[in-house]
């Protein structure tokens, strides 16, 4: 009931603030892959939906620098994969009213760009209950190592986000304000 009360809650402000369309930069994004080395190319994203954090422009310089563009494939049993997915290419609407790619070419990301309602500076994320990212994540992991990088308006930061044994952390969250580490 916590986390329910929580994501309502959160998921008000964030409609309400991102009705200005607040824009996280590039640049931050791109620097934290140079701190990290990151060499491969394969970038995990999403199709903004319910006010989450636009990143399109973001995905568009990426596209620009030759990563490998995908986007999540939502499964059966609360499973999810990436496709791969770029821009001149359509999309299709899942049954949740999410845009996802119509592409048979799976892609393990290297670099996951995950939305979220809520977030805490210990790394936290609180989505929006289906377990979709920490499933894979815990299967993505399993594979290779993977740059978890949360992106939220600084409007969507709590406390501290009630966790259980099924969570998993992100490696940073990058804001319209400053990046958690």
């Amino acid at each position: 009931m916590l986390k329910y009360n929580l994501r309502k809650k959160i998921l008000k402000i964030r409609q309400i603030t991102n009705k200005k369309n607040i824009k996280i930069n590039f640049d931050k994004i791109l620097n934290l892959l140079k701190k990290e080395k990151v060499t491969k190319k394969n970038i995990g994203g999403y199709y903004p939906v319910n006010f989450e954090v636009d990143i399109l422009d973001i995905l568009k310089k990426f596209d620009k620098k030759n990563f490998n563009i995908s986007l999540p494939v939502i499964k059966k049993n609360y499973d999810m994969n990436f496709y791969k997915w770029s821009f001149n290419e359509p999309l299709k609407i899942n049954k949740y009213g999410i845009p996802e790619p119509d592409s048979s070419i799976l892609i393990y990301p290297d670099i996951l760009l995950v939305p979220l309602v809520a977030f805490d500076r210990k790394l936290n994320r609180l989505g929006y209950g289906g377990g979709f990212y920490d499933r894979l994540i815990k299967k993505l992991s399993k594979k290779k190592k993977i740059l978890k990088i949360g992106l939220a308006l600084s409007t969507q930061e709590i406390n501290k986000v009630p966790i259980n044994k099924y969570d998993q952390k992100l490696d940073y969250i990058v804001t319209n304000k400053d990046i958690i580490k």
